[in-house]
């Protein structure tokens, strides 16, 4: 924990927060690093669909009702 430097407070279901004491001291890590990875990778995740979004900004637009009469019409629905 010596590379953390901010200090947050968060509440947790009794049962998460049991499981997670459980998996920190089963790896060796404590419950903030965990928090702290599974943040990074939510965020990481967040991250990855902003910029596919971003690659596929220049697509055409269909509507929900076109594609789904294009899916009948294809015989697919």
């Amino acid at each position: 924990m010596s590379n953390l430097s901010k200090r947050s407070t968060v509440y947790f279901d009794p049962a998460i927060h049991n499981a997670l004491k459980l998996k920190a001291a089963s790896t060796d890590s404590s419950v903030s690093e965990l928090i702290d990875e599974a943040v990074r990778l939510f965020m990481r995740e967040d991250n990855e669909d902003l910029r596919a979004v971003k690659q596929r900004a220049s697509e055409p637009e269909i509507s929900y009702e076109a594609l789904l009469a294009s899916l009948e019409a294809d015989g697919k629905i």
